[in-house]
């Protein structure tokens, strides 16, 4: 893959990563806690961090969360979801090496430490570790919603290339020829 090429998929997957986080911020919250999420964007993380490398997710991940604050956030979600993403990646990064964990179990780790990242951005800037009890719900939550995104995002991994990779053929006596 030039490196052109490489340049014009990180473009497109952070237009995607953003139209994600928008679709994303239209949805109320009704859960009665701050930081529920789905994390649609994460989608495009997990699918970066397999198709391209570690880099291109750190590079999408850090340009949309900065994009969707200016665009259709504040200062204190940007805060909030740097800390989250910081050890998100921190953790995703060295558990896709791990021969035994899936797309799906590396999203969960990172849905669940996204929280964690969270959460101790607010006991910092709150100044209160009360805020850690939120640990027993977001915890499970992230991990769950991380299990959502990494089956969301092992679909696009098989079926969606990037580059000179060659799309599976779903029938075996189709030629190509049109």
């Amino acid at each position: 893959m030039s490196r052109n090429q490489k340049i014009a998929y990180r473009g497109c997957l952070l237009a995607l990563a953003l139209v994600l986080s928008f679709l994303e911020s239209l949805i109320p919250v009704f859960f009665g806690v701050p930081g529920i999420r789905l994390g649609l964007a994460n989608i495009v993380t997990v699918y970066t961090l397999y198709r391209l490398s570690a880099p291109d997710a750190c590079f999408v991940t850090l340009a949309r969360i900065l994009l969707a604050a200016l665009l259709f956030g504040n200062v204190t979600t940007m805060i909030y979801s740097l800390a989250g993403a910081a050890l998100s990646l921190g953790v995703m990064l060295p558990a896709k090496r791990l021969p035994f964990l899936s797309s799906m179990g590396v999203s969960i780790l990172g849905g669940a430490f996204h929280n964690v990242g969270q959460l101790l951005a607010a006991a910092l800037i709150l100044n209160a570790k009360g805020v850690l009890s939120f640990t027993a719900i977001l915890l499970p939550v992230g991990a769950l919603a991380g299990g959502v995104i990494g089956v969301a995002a092992g679909v696009l991994i098989r079926k969606v290339p990037i580059g000179d990779e060659e799309e599976e053929e779903d029938d075996p006596t189709d030629s190509g020829e049109d």
